[in-house]
């Protein structure tokens, strides 16, 4: 099923830092001094290899390894590459004992290295890119899935006033704003006309199902966004907060249920998906018993809405991969990968319209 694409080898580790998105190393170090306390030490820059969005960068120094995330240069979509908000979120999460990397400083000044940016530990631990963990037990794999659900469950029972988050987002009215944002961004990255994510910009607006308490959601939660410990399968570290908000937490675990029914991507690349995997013999969860956990541990009911929130989601996906095939073709894309993935708008956009119709469409 994984076809000819490695993922774990395509997105684990770093490599050397593109001329387009290079940083000066020396002017960077003496920021770092400033506002980093105990920094000291020659300084040596790469960048990772995973990612699609914000660039992001391994900081290694003699004595300590720092991580560095930053926008994109060149024009950008309105509201996109938010790295002031995954600061502040970061910071209020860590502050309540949230798994998320210490952040230690904030720059808004564009003169330092070219753009907006901001500077967190570094967590150790594994990042499995493929959700079968092909390299993995199957007590280890069932521990894993669990400690995720566990995690996600965590996020969306705290209360956003007490985080000190509630001007974090709009309380109400977030799978609608988010049709609408997904909708203006995907017309404004539009490469190709795709009928489905037309039905789906007329359809989905009509067919909003009731909406939950608001928490502070993800956004783009899923195995690889998480850094699991060495040696335990805990989750050590929850990445890359750039889609975070205030929101409907259904929304945002139906998006992390997705990579159960992800349809393949080309030559096995795209976003990973345990469709067509034997799940009892692997130790994965089957959704349904993945998703009863979640309604146990919150209370919110998921599997009522489904076929809708997989049609959004699906949608929404599609969307965000559509402005990654815009900076391709604008030249701004920060991911070698980048046009494989956005390859998989098409399939991704059928299989929304797919449970659009399930749901009533």
């Amino acid at each position: 099923m994984s076809g000819s694409f490695d993922r774990q080898d395509a997105f684990s580790g770093t490599k050397a830092v593109p001329d387009a998105l290079a940083i000066d190393a020396e002017r960077l170090a003496g920021w770092l001094a400033d506002h980093v306390p105990g920094f000291a030490g020659r300084l040596e820059v790469r960048q990772f290899k995973g990612g699609q969005s914000n660039p992001t960068y391994l900081l290694e120094t003699p004595a300590a390894s720092f991580v560095l995330r930053r926008k994109p240069p060149g024009a950008l979509l309105p509201s996109a590459h938010a790295v002031d908000r995954e600061y502040k979120v970061m910071k209020a999460l860590g502050e309540a004992g949230f798994p998320v990397p210490r952040v230690l400083g904030h720059e808004t000044d564009a003169d330092v290295i070219g753009t907006e940016f901001y500077v967190m530990d570094k967590v150790e631990g594994r990042i499995f890119w493929d959700p079968a963990m092909p390299d993995a037990t199957r007590g280890e794999r069932a521990a894993v899935y669990g400690a995720m659900n566990a995690t996600l469950a965590r996020l969306h029972g705290y209360d956003p006033q007490v985080l000190g988050l509630g001007d974090y987002g709009k309380p109400e009215g977030y799978v609608a704003r988010q049709i609408a944002r997904w909708s203006k961004q995907y017309r404004a990255s539009e490469t190709e006309t795709i009928a489905e994510m037309d039905r789906l910009i007329d359809w989905l607006p009509t067919r909003l199902p009731g909406a939950q308490p608001a928490r502070v959601v993800h956004g783009d939660f899923r195995l690889d966004n998480l850094i699991i410990a060495p040696e335990t399968p805990e989750v050590a570290a929850v990445l890359d907060w750039e889609l975070s908000t205030l929101g409907d937490p259904v929304a945002d675990f139906t998006y992390h249920c997705m990579q159960w029914v992800m349809p393949q991507g080309p030559d096995g690349a795209g976003i990973g998906t345990l469709a067509g995997r034997d799940l009892e013999a692997l130790g994965i969860p089957a959704l349904a018993d993945y998703i009863a956990s979640y309604e146990r541990a919150t209370g919110f009911p998921v599997a009522k809405d489904l076929d809708f929130f997989f049609a959004y989601n699906f949608f929404r996906i599609a969307a965000i991969l559509q402005g990654i095939a815009g900076r391709v073709r604008d030249g701004t894309a920060t991911n070698e990968n980048a046009e494989q993935m956005a390859k998989q708008i098409r399939p991704l956009a059928e299989t929304a319209w797919g449970f659009a119709r399930k749901a009533g469409a």
